[in-house]
């Protein structure tokens, strides 16, 4: 019953933050290192996250055996309950990560735990449509909110965001960050909408990250 209240109990990938902003549209700017994890495109659409979801699913153990070619079972914590089988059961962790594949198409990933630090300890998918891929470090601005969230309601928060970063001073690319900010959430969608958290991601580059931390950073 946790879950339903927002408690998840899983892992979230560790960052830096460098600056928090008490501001019209409150945001955090974080430094994250280098991560992994398991995608998945497919049509943009709401309807179809739930698709992209269950591919993810499976690739990791959640519902199914695991779908990877690792050969050996293992035991993990909650909420991924394991058996042996052929494929190795990898811990849930949050956010779900989603945004703009371009053409029409929609990425949604999850990012793996912090012991797959490379990709040989990574085991390879035998769903085709999921794929491993290696996350660059990079810093950004995160602004955090709570309820039920879509692509609609994710555009607004990200507008509201650059509207915010760009009346702070910052010199940002408005077009460019509307096409490739991503959407973090969670909790699962039978959270009580006022418990789930989500998050709002835009890249920032170094001159952009100095020109705030020059402007408030005490």
């Amino acid at each position: 019953m946790g879950i339903v209240f927002g408690k998840t109990g899983v892992a979230e990938p560790a960052f830096d933050t460098i600056m928090s902003r008490s501001a019209s549209i409150t945001y955090d700017l974080r430094k994250y290192g280098v991560r992994y994890a398991c995608e998945t495109v497919y049509p943009m659409s709401d309807k179809n996250d739930g698709m992209g979801f269950r591919a993810l699913a499976g690739y990791i153990g959640v519902g199914t055996s695991p779908q990877n070619e690792e050969v050996k079972g293992i035991a993990m914590t909650a909420p991924v309950v394991t058996e042996k089988s052929k494929g190795k059961a990898i811990a849930m962790t949050a956010p779900v990560a989603t945004e703009d594949a371009g053409n029409g198409m929609k990425k949604m990933a999850f990012i793996l735990p912090a012991e797959y630090d490379s990709m040989d300890k990574i085991p390879k998918p035998t769903n085709p449509k999921v794929s491993i891929s290696e996350i660059p470090a990079n810093s950004g601005a995160v602004h955090t909110f709570s309820g039920s969230c879509n692509d609609k309601k994710a555009k607004e928060k990200v507008q509201a965001l650059i509207n915010q970063l760009k009346s702070d001073g910052v010199d940002i690319d408005e077009k460019a960050a509307m096409e490739s900010f991503e959407l973090w959430q969670y909790h699962p969608p039978f959270t009580i909408p006022m418990m789930r958290k989500n998050e709002v991601w835009v890249s920032l580059d170094e001159d952009q990250i100095d020109q705030l931390l020059k402007k408030y950073k005490n």
